[in-house]
């Protein structure tokens, strides 16, 4: 239990794609969240979308941390490959990023965070989005509702701990 001296630890929760959507539990205990896009720019490289990532949580991480614990989707099946290659990089990236910085990070499998907000492990999209406005959020996408649909089941499932 944290005492009323001590701040909760910053938490941050992941739904990993082009469009990231993240949600976070700051020292002060206030969660934010929104959406980041990583989609390339026409003359990219191949490997431009995972350093923005890399850059875009280095940057989070010094305005809101430091981070204690990340939390993310784990998907097992994707509807094309390609999403398959940008999850994959995406996940390599933030896990080799906590590694460096010996922030520990855990894969939510999607069955339970679904289990979690809505009461199905299959909950469709609208489901998820419906479940964070019940909670007095106010999604812009699926993206940012699975985010906090993921620090939610931390929270609950972790008492607020890293």
């Amino acid at each position: 239990m944290t005492q009323s001296n001590e701040h909760p630890p910053c938490m941050l929760a992941l739904d990993l794609g082009t469009t990231t959507g993240w949600a976070l539990r700051s020292h002060e205990g206030l969660i934010t969240s929104g959406t980041a896009s990583f989609r390339p720019g026409r003359y990219d490289g191949g490997g431009m979308r995972y350093l923005r990532f890399t850059n875009w949580l280095t940057e989070l991480d010094r305005l809101s941390g430091p981070i204690a614990a990340i939390w993310f989707e784990e998907v097992r099946r994707h509807a094309g490959t390609d999403a398959a290659h940008v999850y994959g990089g995406l996940m390599a990236s933030l896990t080799s990023w906590g590694e460096l910085r010996g922030i520990p990070y855990e894969g939510v499998p999607v069955g339970t965070i679904k289990r979690h907000a809505t009461g199905k492990g299959n909950a469709p999209k609208q489901a998820m989005i419906d479940a964070a406005r019940a909670k007095g959020f106010s999604p812009e996408d699926d993206n940012e509702a699975d985010a906090i649909a993921i620090l939610l089941w931390a929270l609950d499932a972790r008492g607020g701990a890293a």
